[in-house]
């Protein structure tokens, strides 16, 4: 797959990610995706900073509790909300998700910001597409202030695949085996999903981001996927 708009220099996107301390934080609509889609990274990087806001479910009994025992394994702060999450998944107000991100996360700074692409990581689920399109917003509003946002870079080939990190991304993280053992285990020791369930089999050993350090950079990006054929 061709790279789509201007990047971070993956050179120096590498070099944010062996960084010793940053400030970082994943915005994410569910718990789980921010194991799913980046729990590599936060792995790899104990002594960052890291904050984590997951849009729905705060009202869930059982992910609720679950989602705090897995910030003390990440070690993360939390924070949920309760946007809609039923099944039929209507569109939400642009708006309404922007300030439910900025009521949970504030304005930063921030070195780093992870969150969904519009793309969504599989196909598809309108919560992702929406919370990748409301941060990328805020930040180029002067709302989100980050001085890099990378975006979770998957493709499950129109549905007929799992989720796998997409080729064409501008960043690419093998994960060690002890990091994918412990990803992994969040998945489905804490979060409680069986070895043959969809989240389970798609917590991969690779993670993949698209890397911007300016927020044009990640209009134009959203701009030429959304006119893709």
């Amino acid at each position: 797959m061709r790279r789509l708009g201007v990047c971070v220099d993956p050179q120096d996107a590498e070099r944010l990610a062996r960084c010793e301390e940053q400030v970082a934080a994943v915005v994410v609509a569910h718990p789980d995706d921010e194991t799913l889609w980046a729990g590599g990274m936060i792995l790899l990087h104990p002594k960052w900073h890291w904050t984590v806001a997951a849009l729905c479910r705060q009202g869930d009994p059982d992910r609720a509790p679950k989602f705090a025992r897995v910030m003390d394994a990440l070690g993360a702060a939390g924070q949920m909300g309760d946007l809609d999450d039923g099944p039929d998944q209507r569109p939400l107000d642009g708006r309404a998700v922007e300030q439910a991100v900025e009521a949970l996360l504030g304005g930063g700074p921030f070195d780093l910001v992870l969150t969904h692409s519009p793309a969504g990581e599989y196909t598809r689920h309108r919560r992702h597409e929406e919370v990748g399109k409301a941060v990328a917003a805020l930040w180029e509003a002067g709302r989100l202030r980050t001085a890099q946002l990378w975006m979770f870079a998957y493709d499950d080939d129109g549905g007929r695949d799992l989720p796998r990190p997409d080729p064409g991304a501008h960043l690419h993280l093998s994960l060690p085996e002890a990091v994918f053992r412990r990803k992994r285990s969040i998945i489905t020791d804490i979060y409680g999903f069986g070895p043959d369930t969809f989240e389970a089999r798609s917590a991969g050993a690779g993670e993949a981001f698209w890397c911007f350090d300016s927020p044009s950079s990640a209009r134009r990006w959203i701009e030429t996927w959304e006119e893709r054929p």
